[in-house]
């Protein structure tokens, strides 16, 4: 108890020093992306993803719709990835409505595509409204999924956290057990679901280390692009959404500029504040657009890369 309470006023002491002022630039990022469906939104995902490949992040994901339903989009925009760009590449997969041998069979293609990270989940059900079922012969849950991903290859392994409890869970303690079978079972990191207050990343943390859990936890940030979607998904999910955010967000819906200024200024104050509470490595749900996610690292002193090559040939000149 005493070590989380120093950790605790460290964090206070440290949130007083501004992170804007001297950014040190020893930020790690990655980003999320969902595969497109259409050709329009095809091009939409390339230039974001060819905006955000220069910050060199550590890894970009790529969704996994309920029931497979974008199986082969996934494994073709992470195949993409994985081929075109520089950039590791991470297939999100979950349980749902597939057996094991069908999810075997999907990761062994990413395998041999040269994906080596998944993002293990265990999904949300096809049919909204109804409860979650193991599908017949499948993987029971994420941390039965990563158990088996470790059979097949040494993949890297990411799987889901949730700060504010998931909607399925009994209660945060049951929640966090479940995090702890996930992590035993071979998980490398946990990436959270957004939030929106730091306190509540810091309570999570601090509760999932008292569990015995000392795997990496990054943060999931959501930028917000639309206030109204923002408040449904929050709502499914159980994320809780400040009041003082609906303020800053009214009478925005018609200046998409203006409501991006204040997007990538809430964001990046939360970044700031979980770095000055030691997060060093942030996960940004990007929606397919680039703009807040390259704003809010900018702020965070995460610059665009440049080759020893190209830095050698600018010194000579």
């Amino acid at each position: 108890m005493t070590v989380l309470l120093d950790a605790a006023r460290e964090r206070q002491l440290a949130q007083a020093s501004p992170l804007f002022a001297e950014v040190p630039g020893d930020i790690g990022v990655s980003f999320e992306f969902f595969p497109p469906k259409s050709d329009k939104m095809h091009a939409q995902l390339w230039d974001a993803i060819e905006t955000l490949a220069p910050l060199g992040p550590r890894f970009v994901s790529v969704t996994y719709g309920a029931g497979g339903s974008t199986r082969e989009r996934t494994h073709e925009t992470v195949a993409r990835i994985a081929r075109e760009t520089t950039m590791p590449a991470a297939a999100h997969l979950t349980c749902v409505e597939a057996t094991k041998g069908e999810i075997d069979d999907v990761a062994n293609a990413y395998w041999d595509a040269g994906v080596r990270h998944i993002v293990a989940l265990r999904g949300d059900p096809p049919e909204k409204g109804k409860p979650y079922a193991t599908h017949p012969g499948g993987y029971e849950n994420a941390a039965d999924l990563v158990a088996g991903l470790r059979k097949l290859h040494p993949f890297e392994i990411s799987v889901a956290a949730y700060p504010e409890c998931h909607p399925d869970s009994v209660d945060q303690t049951a929640d966090i057990d479940n995090l702890k079978r996930k992590m035993d079972a071979g998980a490398n990191r946990a990436i959270t679901q957004f939030f929106f207050e730091p306190d509540t990343f810091f309570r999570f943390r601090d509760d999932a280390a008292a569990a015995g859990i000392d795997a990496e936890i990054v943060p999931g940030i959501m930028p917000v692009m639309s206030f109204a979607a923002v408040s449904r998904m929050s709502a499914m999910c159980g994320t809780d959404v400040p009041s003082w955010m609906a303020t800053l967000f009214d009478g925005l819906d018609d200046r998409p500029e203006a409501r991006q200024l204040v997007s990538a200024t809430i964001a990046a104050e939360l970044c700031r504040r979980l770095y000055a509470g030691g997060v060093r490595d942030f996960h940004f749900y990007t929606l397919n657009r680039a703009e807040l996610a390259y704003a809010i690292c900018h702020l965070l002193g995460v610059r665009p890369q440049i080759s020893a090559e190209v830095s050698a040939k600018e010194n000579a000149a």
